[in-house]
């Protein structure tokens, strides 16, 4: 009897073994050099791709929203983590391998944990349901409103599952979307979706307060443009 497809089996089983670990560095290794930047929560150091530990950054097409508007938030996490390692001393501690068998390790620029810093800065989320390493440096980003804590979002994981943010205006399901708002001092303002002021603007009805179809009926009533 012919052993080829024998042969075969464990040929194609060799191949898919080390397909599936070449790109993988052991755990409780170290890796050190320049560094190039994958993403907001990934780094490529002396050639080994290395997921960071504890944390999860925007992708780099997700979008958030602060004062009314889209902002490139993963862009700007991928921004940050170039501007921690450009002329940086890269140092890899490797943990372990996540779903995806890539490398997770606790890396550190120039001293600096890089984790640490993107979550402090509001660009990065604790993973915790890998690592409790972050909740108060993430605590501290959500209490001073920076970064993503400065407007809405979409955690990643919930968004690489095809969550997307609601950009929809706010007008507590009213059809107009202009909000027509009565100052302290009496003045009659209306606000553009956009404008500084217009997602905390709140209208209430009672007080004479109302919403507008359009700029041409708000100025009709008596309501000037925000300059804001």
């Amino acid at each position: 009897m012919s052993r080829k497809p024998t042969r075969w089996l464990a040929a194609i089983v060799i191949f898919a073994f080390s397909a599936g670990t070449s790109d993988a560095i052991a755990a409780n290794k170290v890796v050190s050099g320049a560094a190039r930047v994958v993403d907001g929560d990934t780094l490529e150091v002396a050639g080994n791709k290395v997921r960071i530990h504890g944390i999860d950054a925007p992708e780099a097409r997700q979008t958030c929203q602060r004062n009314g508007l889209k902002w490139p938030c993963g862009a700007e996490a991928g921004k940050a983590m170039r501007s921690l390692v450009i002329g940086s001393a890269i140092r890899c501690e490797i943990l372990n391998r996540d779903l995806y068998r890539r490398s997770v390790g606790r890396c550190k620029a120039s001293g600096k944990d890089i984790g640490e810093v993107l979550v402090s800065l509001g660009l990065a989320m604790a993973y915790r349901k890998y690592s409790e390493d972050y909740i108060a440096a993430e605590a501290r980003a959500k209490a001073s409103k920076v970064g993503l804590w400065s407007g809405e979002f979409v955690p990643p994981w919930e968004w690489r599952r095809g969550k997307r943010l609601d950009t929809a205006p706010k007008n507590e399901n009213h059809p107009c979307i202009i909000k027509g708002n009565i100052n302290r001092s009496g003045e009659r303002i209306y606000h553009l979706p956009g404008g500084q002021d217009y997602p905390r603007t709140k209208i209430i009805l009672e007080t004479g307060e109302r919403y507008f179809c359009s700029e041409a009926e708000a100025v009709s009533a008596g309501w000037r443009k925000s300059r804001r």
